[in-house]
């Protein structure tokens, strides 16, 4: 499967030490089946970092590597308790984990507010639940270990 990664430059070797710690699924390299999601995380970078490039940088992985019983790998298959909670704790740095990938939907700009409002109480998660999941969601996949991160091949750059 290809896998794609929105940057403001090429990303030929992915690091997990440059990810943030208070992302979705904690600090690691973040890619996604979607060249669409990919080149909107290039442009926000772009625009945030107010340079002249926008890039995604495209990947193979082997996608039956996501069944090795060797490897620590969370799968959230959508938008439900487990993945709200997981992801609030990540970005609060409440929650630490050692999975090798983890995998599930993005929490985008576009559903902030739904998860900013449940974590100040003003949403039951039943309620952010149900809101989150009338969006659009695209998916992403983290790598949090070396042995992950070699696991993905670089193909080319695209500047957008």
């Amino acid at each position: 499967m290809k896998l794609y990664h929105g940057s403001t430059v090429e990303v030929r070797k992915p690091s997990i030490s440059r990810g943030r710690p208070n992302t979705d699924f904690g600090k690691g390299f973040y890619a996604t089946t979607s060249y669409e999601q990919a080149e909107r995380w290039a442009r926000i970078r772009q625009n945030r970092d107010n340079t002249p490039k926008a890039i995604v940088s495209v990947y193979e992985f082997d996608e039956n590597v996501l069944n090795n019983p060797n490897l620590k790998i969370r799968r959230f298959n959508g938008v439900d308790a487990n993945w709200l909670n997981f992801i609030v704790g990540c970005r609060k740095q409440k929650t630490t984990h050692d999975f090798d990938i983890v995998m599930g939907p993005v929490a985008n700009d576009r559903l902030y507010f739904t998860i900013n409002m449940y974590e100040n109480g003003e949403l039951t998660e039943e309620a952010a639940i149900l809101q989150l999941k009338a969006y659009k969601l695209f998916d992403q996949l983290s790598f949090h270990t070396a042995e992950a991160m070699g696991l993905i091949k670089f193909v080319e750059a695209i500047e957008v």
